[in-house]
């Protein structure tokens, strides 16, 4: 059985505000951190773990931009249409991954590409 849109808009809104406070937190870890090293390796270190934090925080702002994109999908009654073919996305793709914007067959197509 599909999960109705309303709790997929709910877990989106909540994944939203959960994304906003996760980037708010590297953001703010980030201003904390800078150039503080004592040592070569100290600064190495801290070179590492700011990429680190920096591919996560860009992971994160990814995310967040999907997720806003789902919701406005939902204001537009678009929401679970595949963007490429304009099937409906499979209920269980959209439960799995609730910003989906292609069906599965469009996914695997462009992956292949």
């Amino acid at each position: 059985m599909g999960v109705s849109h309303e709790v997929l808009k709910q877990r989106l809104e909540d994944e939203r505000a959960r994304l906003l406070e996760e980037i708010e937190q590297f953001r703010i870890a980030g201003r904390d951190n800078l150039g503080y090293g004592n040592h070569q390796a100290d600064d190495a270190t801290d070179a590492f773990e700011q990429a680190k934090e920096l591919s996560l925080l860009q992971n994160s702002e990814r995310v967040l931009a999907q997720v806003e994109d789902a919701l406005v999908r939902f204001d537009q009654g678009a929401y679970g249409v595949c963007e490429r073919c304009g099937q409906q996305i499979d209920p269980a793709r959209l439960k799995a991954l609730p910003y989906a914007t292609l069906c599965m067959s469009c996914q695997q197509r462009l992956e292949q590409i």
